[in-house]
């Protein structure tokens, strides 16, 4: 199993971010895959989820700002992140959505300032 994700950078209160995960070495399109996002010294938190079919489920927190789409066919799935806020700022990780594997990759930084 490979998960990479990428996409995160530095943006102001009110921007967008769009992640990508890139993953390889399973069934993406039967997996149910999710974001999941750490803050240093805090547990990882999922943040958002889809299925294979591409039904979605979304923290609370992050409800209505982020959506998160996938593209069987690519083995790949997105994050887009709008009206990010301070406290959306994290290293974001992909992984199975409801089961994590023990491989979490490097993850992408996410950094929002007010």
């Amino acid at each position: 199993v490979q998960l990479q994700a990428s996409g995160g950078g530095s943006v102001q209160t009110g921007g967008s971010l769009r992640l990508s995960c890139a993953t390889s070495g399973f069934q993406f399109s039967s997996k149910v895959m999710g974001w999941y996002r750490q803050i240093p010294g805090k547990q990882r938190e999922l943040v958002a989820l889809i299925t294979g079919g591409g039904t979605t489920h979304y923290d609370d927190s992050v409800k209505g700002r982020f959506t998160v789409s996938r593209d069987n066919a690519k083995n790949t799935m997105w994050l887009q992140m709008d009206n990010l806020k301070p406290e959306d700022a994290a290293r974001y990780y992909c992984n199975h959505g409801t089961n994590p594997w023990s491989i979490w990759g490097r993850g992408t930084q996410v950094t929002v300032s007010s």
